[in-house]
């Protein structure tokens, strides 16, 4: 009888022995089995793409840019900002217009339109402004909550001297930093290793890893080889009262004829801007954007998929400067050699041409477009 006990016990312990090694000997097996990675095309995978990240955060960034000028009877300031909200309100440094009777704005695409004040800080340097004509265009996002910490990686924009959306990449290099200068006081602010001078105040700071605005951009020793930001964190509360707050007719907008937008050398100046930035998103496949520079006549001649088809083929492309001549009053002819590597349809080989691109650039309701491109 207690055989017939025994049995189904013995059995089951048996099963289980058999069980336990046949996993044990699987999983012996899986570990002898090496895998090995050496390829070195993995690598450079990944640099590539680290690359293509960082073209593709300036590039986004430099669209919210702005470029702002405040103007008074004995100079003009000049300084930047960004496109922080859907309203069209640009935030900035309270000293880029403290002084201006009337401001102006100028895009990354050189479009020019006035602005109003919506608030400014009497000793906090922070100051936003407003432009109508950029109510319901996209803004860059901004970073209210973390903090950035030093060694972080950190892209600064802005118009130093003038020179519109001029880019400078560091890292998070102090903080907590306090100090006054004319009147402002400075607290709690990042110190950048990205050298930033005179027209950068007011730019945004850039975080490397996600694309947000982590500060602005608002003092530079005399070197330019230190900068100090202050965290959007801080005061973006502040703005967006202000903004919250302001009704557009109550605002005091300077007219467009108060502006000297038809000047020879500015002109010249824009449309050299204007083709850099066309270029720049066919390059980065960004066809929306390239599309819309173009003036109506040329729209309406060539629908966005036309258009689109033209420019998909080319892997890259290099230019030198332009040659520019006024063709009539307030007329560009803007004439350039491109270096265009294309990848022609069903063919597995690059094939690399030169092609001379001829822009004619000009006023359409105030504004700076494309008027025509023309090859030879």
């Amino acid at each position: 009888m207690r055989k017939h006990l025994y049995a189904p016990f013995i059995v089951s312990i048996l099963i289980i022995v058999i069980g336990i090694v046949g996993i044990l000997k699987i999983s012996d097996h899986w570990n002898s089995k090496s895998i090995s990675i050496n390829n070195p095309l993995v690598n450079e995978v990944n640099k590539d793409s680290e690359s293509v990240d960082l073209k593709s955060i300036i590039h986004e960034t430099e669209k919210h840019v702005i470029q702002v000028e405040g103007q008074n009877e004995e100079k003009t300031m000049t300084g930047s900002g960004f496109l922080y909200n859907n309203k069209g309100d640009i935030i900035t440094n309270a000293h880029v217009i403290k002084d201006a009777d009337f401001i102006n704005i100028r895009t990354a695409d050189a479009q020019t339109y006035p602005a109003a004040v919506v608030g400014i800080g009497d000793d906090v340097d922070i100051a936003v402004i407003r432009v109508p004509q950029l109510a319901g265009k996209e803004f860059l996002p901004i970073e209210t909550e973390s903090v950035a910490e030093i060694g972080d990686e950190i892209i600064a924009l802005g118009s130093p001297h003038g020179f519109q959306n001029t880019v400078t990449l560091g890292i998070i290099s102090g903080s907590e930093r306090d100090f006054i200068v004319d009147d402002y006081n400075y607290e709690n602010l990042y110190q950048i290793s990205a050298q930033i001078t005179h027209g950068n105040s007011g730019g945004p700071l850039i975080s490397r890893d996600n694309g947000a605005v982590i500060g602005i951009n608002s003092v530079g020793t005399d070197d330019g080889t230190i900068g100090f930001s202050i965290p959007t964190n801080d005061i973006i509360e502040q703005a967006e009262e202000w903004s919250n707050e302001a009704d557009n007719d109550q605002l005091d907008f300077a007219s467009i004829q108060d502006i000297d937008i038809y000047d020879p050398e500015l002109l010249k100046e824009d449309a050299d801007y204007l083709i850099d930035y066309f270029f720049e998103g066919i390059q980065m496949r960004d066809y929306v954007n390239a599309y819309t520079l173009l003036g109506s006549t040329m729209q309406s001649e060539k629908s966005y998929s036309s258009f689109r088809e033209d420019y998909t083929n080319i892997v890259d492309l290099t230019y030198e400067e332009t040659s520019n001549k006024i063709t009539e009053e307030n007329h560009f002819e803007s004439k350039i050699e491109v270096e265009m590597d294309i990848k022609p349809k069903n063919k597995d080989k690059n094939e690399v041409k030169k092609v001379a691109y001829v822009f004619t650039i000009g006023f359409e309701n105030d504004q700076l477009k494309i008027l025509n491109i023309s090859t030879s």
